[in-house]
């Protein structure tokens, strides 16, 4: 198969197919919500997930004072408003009242867990050593929730509004 160059900018849409996410987070009593696809698995046990986010988005700064966050996994259901998420700044804008989001109340973190997501995972910053030059934090995991939905419409973000939705599952044989 023949190769052709790719422009560098673009290369994130070759990997950032993971799930896109929308980072939940409380402080000063008001909740907050922004919606990003740049995360990673980092370890199994504990999980640990890696994540970029901006330093100019008011969750960085929310995540350092806190320490704490909730990763919510949408469906192709809630998509616009993942996307308005994070295309809207939380400094002005109560995003959960603005898109028609519910707060839930977490077990162990005080950030709220989205209702209409899929799956919520209540994390506890684990090292945020990267955040000043990469803007990168590691999560840790502490409680997972999960709706009953069997094949979830998760959104994988292309770049700019283009996403896909995961196909068919196949099984590979191993190599001997």
């Amino acid at each position: 198969m023949k190769k052709k160059a790719f422009p560098l900018v673009k290369v994130n849409t070759l990997l950032q197919h993971g799930p896109v996410v929308m980072i939940s987070t409380a402080a000063g009593g008001r909740n907050n919500v922004m919606t990003l696809s740049w995360l990673t698995m980092v370890d199994f046990d504990p999980p640990l997930v890696g994540c970029v986010i901006s330093d100019e988005n008011r969750t960085f700064g929310t995540l350092k004072n806190t320490c704490e966050c909730v990763i919510n996994i949408p469906t192709l259901a809630i998509a616009r408003k993942a996307l308005a998420c994070g295309s809207t700044s939380g400094a002005d804008t109560d995003k959960f009242a603005a898109f028609g989001l519910t707060p839930q109340k977490a077990s162990l973190v005080k950030a709220p867990l989205i209702k209409e997501c899929y799956a919520s995972l209540e994390c506890r910053l684990e090292d945020s050593g990267m955040s000043d030059k990469y803007n990168f934090f590691v999560l840790k995991v502490v409680k997972a929730w999960v709706s009953g939905e069997k094949k979830p419409k998760t959104l994988h973000h292309l770049g700019g509004n283009s996403f896909m939705l995961p196909g068919r599952t196949v099984k590979v044989k191993k190599w001997k």
